[in-house]
């Protein structure tokens, strides 16, 4: 990593009236589950082509065009994180409602259908615990605050490199009022640990139709909902000091809640008149997010403790994502569906609040905002484009009777070489009240399931096991100089990992 340079505030930490978030914070808000039906789960989600499950809505809308008949489902299930050490309120295994919606079928010629469709599913659930801890060997978090200062390029308090966590730090530990001096304490390890509670809720609505039972065409219009909460607790142990502090402790609370919205559009056509082989291709338009955040965030270090909280609103435009699929079915037992998706992470938009203006004439205040140029370039460096594949199949072992299995993959999302760069000159960083980040790899997924229909009724049952590594690092590295150096501050990676399974059932209803 590059040599840092920083402008920095000498006094207390106070508020802008501009605002966006960091790069990491943001990831959080962009990244989707494999969540909705049982059968979508099942089969891996590899059903943009097959279509006729409430699920592709949110993916291929055309996929409800699929419909004959009308029908409404509801699904829930367990999450379950059994490889986590317990850390404060959340339970390592965990109720989740995950589906809710319907299709309403319309007859409208021989051949020719149109449906509408509402579906809510829980794109991302939040529940997860983190654990990590390491050796620092003399590094800290306290040292990298102390190099900011130590540097000389201190300037005022207003500078957008100035973090909530360098201010908890500087009034603190390293800055000594009486002799005017700078300290720095290093540590011999650390622990840090996390929960992270809530969702982000998809509310879809839908307008799918058939055309002579060839091509399948769809529109969703998609709202979201986030509720985001998290603790952490990042403890340092240092070294001998003169002044026998044993160690430090970070806390950080941290709220997300907002909405947003996007639109998607989808096809499906049959290119063989007569053959069940059908391709399906889709376009899904950024979340277009309006949020707010909030913190509480303490540092406790012997007998001295320092707070700070701030809240905030912001907004973030997530990537374009696009998708290929293809679906075919033999004889009415066997269906078989796979599908490839790719979005941009790097191109996320995180924007500043910045003003707005008053319309007279429809007596309303609109907001405006603008690209934060700073943070959104370190996106680019930091996150990638990301592959998505699906593969799945179902079998009728009766006409009551089917099972499923499915596969799905993501590449990973962040740069081997990203970090969280608290040098950035951005609201981001301003507003930062934690330090650490994880650079996860490929997410690998794999389910199964079994369906029963009895009547108009059926009942579906899916299990989802899903496994992410990643390498976790309490703080950036400062390099001094091109050469080693004793005032380097580096923090060697510690390898975590996320490992989750998922049982989810469904109850659905023809009409």
């Amino acid at each position: 990593m590059k040599k840092i340079y920083y402008s920095i505030a000498l006094l207390a930490f106070v508020a802008l009236p501009i605002s966006a978030q960091e790069t990491y914070e943001n990831t959080k808000l962009i990244d989707n589950d494999l969540n909705g039906t049982a059968r979508y789960v099942g089969m891996g989600g590899a059903m943009e082509a097959l279509g006729a499950d409430l699920s592709t809505m949110s993916t291929n809308p055309a996929g409800l065009g699929l419909f004959r008949k009308s029908k409404a489902e509801t699904s829930f299930g367990l999450v379950s994180q059994q490889d986590a050490s317990k850390f404060s309120s959340l339970g390592k295994t965990n109720a989740s409602f995950d589906q809710a919606g319907f299709v309403y079928s319309l007859r409208n010629g021989r051949n020719s259908f149109l449906n509408f469709g509402f579906n809510y599913h829980k794109s991302r659930n939040f529940d997860q615990i983190l654990n990590a801890s390491g050796a620092l060997s003399n590094a800290s978090q306290n040292k990298l605050t102390y190099q900011k200062f130590r540097n000389n390029v201190v300037t005022q308090s207003t500078d957008m490199t100035y973090s909530q966590v360098d201010h908890l730090y500087y009034t603190d530990l390293i800055y000594n009022s009486d002799s005017k001096t700078y300290y720095n304490y290093p540590a011999t390890d650390y622990t840090f640990n996390q929960q992270s509670k809530g969702y982000i809720g998809e509310y879809d609505f839908n307008v799918s139709g058939n055309i002579q039972d060839r091509i399948y065409l769809g529109l969703t219009f998609g709202i979201h909902d986030v509720h985001y909460k998290g603790y952490s607790e990042y403890s340092e142990r240092f070294a001998s000091n003169a002044d026998n502090i044993a160690g430090s402790l970070l806390a950080d609370n941290r709220e997300i809640t907002g909405t947003g919205y996007d639109i998607k559009v989808g096809a499906i056509f049959r290119p063989i008149e007569g053959s069940p082989f059908r391709i399906g291709m889709y376009i899904n338009t950024p979340t277009w997010y309006d949020l707010t955040t909030s913190n509480s965030t303490a540092l406790i270090a012997g007998n001295k403790t320092a707070s700070v909280g701030e809240s905030y609103d912001f907004k973030l435009y997530t990537p374009w994502k696009f998708g290929l699929s293809l679906g075919h079915t033999i004889d009415n037992f066997i269906a078989l569906g796979a599908t490839y998706e790719y979005a941009d992470y790097g191109s996320m938009d995180t924007r500043v609040n910045d003003g707005g203006y008053y319309d007279s004439w429809y007596d309303s205040y609109y907001e405006t905002s603008s690209s934060d140029k700073a943070m959104n370039h370190n996106t680019e460096n930091t996150l990638k484009g990301v592959h998505t594949f699906k593969v799945g199949a179902e079998v009728k072992m009766t006409p009551q009777l089917a099972v499923r299995v499915g596969y799905n993959y993501l590449s990973a999302m962040y740069d081997k070489n990203g970090y969280k760069d608290g040098s950035i000159s951005s609201p981001g960083t301003y507003y930062a009240s934690q330090t650490s980040y994880v650079n996860w790899k490929d997410t690998n997924r794999f389910t199964c399931g079994l369906g029963y229909t009895i009547d108009k009724f059926n009942i579906d049952l899916a299990y989802q096991y899903s496994v992410q590594n990643g390498n976790f690092y309490p703080f950036m590295n400062y390099y001094e100089n091109q050469t080693a150096s004793v005032e380097d501050n580096i923090a060697s990676a510690t390898k975590v990992n996320y490992k989750h399974s998922q049982l989810q059932l469904t109850l659905g209803y023809r009409f």
